[in-house]
């Protein structure tokens, strides 16, 4: 009854080309969030809610900012084309995915709604002609967006009518605050604004003073993630580091979790380990951490979403690398790098000359698709950390499983998880995941093998094969290597970067080493693989429907046949 009482799309007052498009993405009902924000913003109020990864937010706020755009438009007297929406987002990948799903929303009103995005390009003069269109919409982050109203190319002060915040608290984590106050003078005084976040910190109640004006704030009742009937959460305990790779070296390469999955580990030099660890075993995953250039990362998730890739290695750097507020991004607004003198004691995860980007995020509000499992190889840092980890999985209604492996010296942060996500009745909602490391013990010397293949040496060298060929793609660069052939031919003929020797032998387990409980699970098709075998073995060993399984017999009828004189042509 109480699924019958919620209004469907059809009944908040919403443009029919808005329902098309609604009607083409699949959303048969409004989610909680969207079901109590769409007709409040569609009256004009403020609001704060709160509402977990993967609840329909980008929805619950965007349907009414093209609603609101398309009734100006719609207006009796001609509107002049300006900037009517301001939407920030914390990263760029996440500002990418908004851009594209307002513009999925806007599918059969596109002539009538522009939507411009400031997290594509890296330079500001690139992006220069897009605004001088005067786009509805503008997506960016703070940063990237005061950059363009200093530089003159952007006014929001007389045309603003609509501001969204989106994951606010991560703008916080982020060190965008000092942007955002920044930003703020240079907005009308009235407006209204969308403050939505996933927790509700102090930080963000202080955020909401400055953007805010009698708000409604919301807060759908859902669980933080979803229950145990769509979403599997395991406990992994390890004894030992190498029992982690053994694990999940056994794990994937006998098909014991299956579809797409996302490793999320603590260090950018961890990530490159895990992901050569991988393709030692023809395991072919993707690396995606700060040290990548947005384009790169964008072209990464692309790239699995679309199948190419099933295996993603992330860090998720949020925690650590978030102060409070970022010194750097006051000499990005001006255009300028950042300053690479500043903070030389904090360089443990960089290969030199390589910084990190700070609206670098992965674990938040990116839509990852397809997602069948979601792997902490590490402990999260923080309960936080975790939820959005494994809010990558289980969307919408889809099944998602999550293992988290732990060794004795991260017990206190596991143990720090299953506390805060216990259920009503005390009971943790992480089960230990039964798995019998005897039987997999014939592994075990492969995955040493492997392990010591990928030396730290080898860490270093992928992570610089990857500077090499983001030298080389280099849009920025392009203009200097035509100036400088020279540097070009030294780049390109340089000596070899050998990340880490592939034995073959590891790529293919042998069915001696297949568990006996696995091998309907990790060999489907084991017996007609073994009927093949054995008839292609005896065909090497001349046993033919001629003759019987004597060897000596069929040589024998071998023999006789290669004696036969060839018939000559007619």
């Amino acid at each position: 009854m109480a699924a019958a009482a919620t209004p469907g799309f059809e009944h908040m007052g919403l443009d029919g080309r808005l329902l098309r498009a609604v009607a083409d993405l699949g959303w048969a009902a409004p989610t909680a969030i969207q079901a109590e924000a769409i007709p409040l913003a569609l009256e004009g109020r403020d609001i704060l809610a709160r509402a977990r990864t993967g609840s329909g937010k980008t929805g619950a706020y965007g349907l009414p900012l093209l609603q609101h755009l398309l009734r100006v438009k719609a207006a009796p007297s001609a509107v002049p084309q300006a900037v009517r929406a301001l939407v920030l987002v914390p990263s760029k990948e996440l500002g990418q995915q908004v851009v594209r799903s307002l513009r999925q929303l806007a599918t059969f009103c596109a002539r009538d709604v522009r939507v411009a995005d400031l997290c594509a390009h890296a330079d500001l003069a690139a992006q220069r002609p897009v605004l001088m269109e005067k786009p509805d919409v503008v997506v960016g982050t703070p940063g990237r967006v005061l950059a363009h109203v200093g530089a003159r190319s952007l006014s929001l002060r007389h045309s603003l009518e609509l501001l969204v915040l989106d994951e606010a608290d991560l703008l916080l984590n982020f060190g965008c605050g000092q942007d955002i106050r920044a930003l703020l003078c240079h907005l009308p005084k009235i407006y209204q604004a969308l403050l939505l976040s996933a927790t509700f910190s102090p930080d963000v109640e202080a955020l909401k003073e400055l953007v805010l004006h009698n708000p409604v704030t919301l807060c759908p009742p859902e669980p933080r993630l979803p229950g145990p009937t769509q979403l599997r959460q395991f406990g992994v305990r390890c004894g030992t580091e190498e029992e982690k790779f053994l694990l999940l070296c056994a794990l994937l390469k006998l098909g014991v979790l299956r579809g797409r999955a996302l490793l999320f580990v603590g260090t950018t030099p961890r990530c490159y380990r895990l992901k050569l660890f991988l393709e030692q075993f023809g395991v072919p995953a993707c690396a995606l951490n700060s040290e990548l250039p947005a384009r790169s990362r964008c072209h990464i998730i692309t790239q699995f979403n679309r199948g190419v890739y099933d295996y993603i290695v992330a860090t998720d750097e949020e925690a650590p690398a978030a102060p409070p507020e970022c010194p750097p991004r006051k000499k990005q607004r001006k255009g300028t790098a950042p300053s690479k003198d500043k903070g030389k004691g904090k360089d443990k995860d960089k290969v030199k000359g390589k910084d990190k980007d700070s609206e670098y995020g992965v674990a938040r509000g990116i839509d990852f698709q397809n997602v069948a499992v979601v792997i902490n190889f590490d402990v999260p840092p923080t309960v936080e950390s975790y939820i959005h980890h494994v809010g990558r999985t289980a969307r919408a209604d889809n099944p998602g499983t999550a293992l988290t492996f732990a060794l004795p010296e991260e017990e206190e942060g596991m143990a720090r998880i299953e506390d805060a996500l216990a259920g009503e009745n005390g009971e943790s909602m992480l089960q230990p995941y039964k798995f019998r490391m005897e039987e997999i013990e014939g592994l075990r010397y492969r995955c040493r093998d492997a392990m010591r293949s990928v030396t730290k040496q080898a860490v270093k060298e992928a992570r610089l094969r990857e500077i090499k060929d983001e030298l080389l793609n280099s849009e920025k660069l392009k203009a200097y290597f035509e100036d400088n052939p020279r540097d070009l031919h030294v780049l390109r003929h340089d000596k070899p970067l050998h990340p880490a020797i592939v034995k073959p032998h590891l790529r293919n387990v042998p069915d001696y080493l297949v568990p006996p409980s696995l091998r309907g699970v990790a060999k489907p098709d084991l017996k007609k693989r073994r009927r093949v075998l054995n008839a292609s073995a005896k065909r090497r060993r001349g046993v033919t429907s001629r003759g019987s399984g004597n060897p000596l017999q069929s040589f024998k009828y071998a023999r006789h046949r290669a004696k036969r004189p060839a018939v000559p042509p007619s």
